[in-house]
């Protein structure tokens, strides 16, 4: 029998393990079956691979590197190993065109991950996953799934009846007030939604998150609907942030920015979101948007102190912030007590899409969007400068992998 291992962080990996060896053994079984033509996307990556001597000699190792004495000689949710880059690239193809069922057990939110997983773990690994030119084959395979999950082509996984539709039975168990929580019409076909990406990026209905103490600038707001993970005070500009512990470094994770050097010695809080949950970002504080943009980064790169992480980026959430793909938006905040802060969305896998929505010289007020994730929700930080005295209010958690969402626009933290 399979050991059992209980995956629940964020909700992006099945608590139920029968189930993700089912999806992964059924999903290997169909690429070997079926032999689907490969998406241009795919043979691009397959030709980068086959034409890049790097590459070609990274993907074999890493696989090769995977022991094959138990548990190794099966992914982490017991299933078959993938062996290859040949069928690492054929379970891509598969999946380019389909989007997650629900099912009641947990979503398999990161399907590349799971597929990744072991390998993820090796040293050729490790190597890879920081490559630009292998990230820029990811960006592209992504950036084509992140498409089809915006075409109505993806709208028939909302309706599926009744186990695997997001408006199915075991769904509105699991989002019981949808109806009166989000906007749309339920009488419309799918909702009112036109595609994957339109659902998973939904809104609340105006009045169900409101903005906590408005009119008062010394009080902070969750910028996310998100879980507390780590509050760090006196934050270094460098450190070792690929050991275990993943202590933040600032230089790496603002990416030498020139506004980085105000934040040293500074407070981060960072939170992660659920794949059930609300994807937008919202701005913590009333100011001026100095600067937005986005930083190109890593996809499936994890710390190597975690070992083989089956839970895949969530165990390295400290790590990711230095190295994944993010958006950066630097606030001066009205308040003087607050001055210049930063709220940065950081991509985890699959969900890698940040969009900004908001352009340096806005002036937005606290509970304003500034732009959201697409295919899910992921991690963030919110950066403090040294000086500012903050009083964090956790809402009873103490913040780690097992915490509890806090409603998005409530208090986080008020400053003294």
């Amino acid at each position: 029998m399979s050991p059992t291992h209980v995956y629940r962080v964020g909700k992006w990996l099945p608590e139920d393990q029968q189930f993700l060896e089912n999806w992964l053994a059924n999903l290997i079984e169909e690429a070997l079956l079926r032999k689907v033509p490969l998406h241009p996307v795919i043979q691009q990556f397959k030709d980068f691979i086959e034409g890049t001597p790097e590459a070609y000699m990274l993907f074999h190792q890493m696989f090769s590197q995977v022991p094959r004495k138990p548990p190794y000689n099966r992914n982490p949710a017991g299933g078959p190993q993938v062996r290859d880059y040949k069928l690492m690239l054929e379970l891509f193809n598969l999946i380019m065109t389909r989007a997650p069922d629900f099912n009641k057990t947990g979503l398999v939110g990161f399907p590349i991950n799971a597929i990744l997983d072991w390998s993820m773990g090796t040293e050729a690994g490790f190597a890879a996953f920081l490559d630009d030119r292998i990230n820029a084959q990811f960006r592209n395979m992504l950036n084509e799934w992140a498409r089809f999950l915006g075409s109505a082509d993806s709208t028939d996984v909302l309706n599926k009846e009744p186990r695997k539709g997001w408006f199915g039975v075991d769904a509105m168990k699991a989002m019981p007030d949808f109806d009166q929580d989000f906007i749309c019409d339920p009488n419309a076909p799918h909702h009112g939604f036109t595609s994957w990406d339109d659902f998973f990026t939904r809104q609340f209905r105006p009045g169900v998150r409101p903005v906590a103490h408005p009119n008062d600038d010394n009080v902070i707001v969750n910028a996310c609907e998100s879980a507390p993970y780590r509050i760090a005070r006196d934050v270094a500009a460098r450190s070792r942030f690929w050991i275990k512990a993943q202590p933040y470094a600032l230089e790496y994770m603002l990416a030498n920015d020139t506004l980085a050097p105000q934040f040293i010695g500074g407070t981060v809080y960072q939170a992660f979101l659920s794949a059930l949950s609300y994807h937008r970002w919202h701005s913590p504080v009333t100011g001026t948007v100095v600067k937005a943009y986005m930083q190109p980064g890593t996809y499936y790169s994890e710390t190597p102190a975690e070992g083989y992480d089956p839970a895949g980026p969530n165990d390295s959430q400290g790590y990711i912030t230095e190295v994944a793909a993010r958006a950066m938006i630097f606030i001066e905040a009205d308040n003087p007590k607050i001055g210049l802060m930063c709220v940065m969305p950081v991509g985890m896998a699959e969900v890698s899409t940040c969009q900004i929505t908001v352009y340096e010289g806005q002036h937005v007020k606290k509970g304003d969007q500034l732009g959201m994730f697409h295919f899910g929700g992921s991690t963030h930080c919110l950066m403090f400068r040294p000086g500012v005295k903050l009083v964090f209010d956790m809402h009873g958690q103490t913040p780690g992998l097992n915490s509890n969402n806090i409603p998005v626009n409530s208090r986080i933290a008020t400053v003294e």
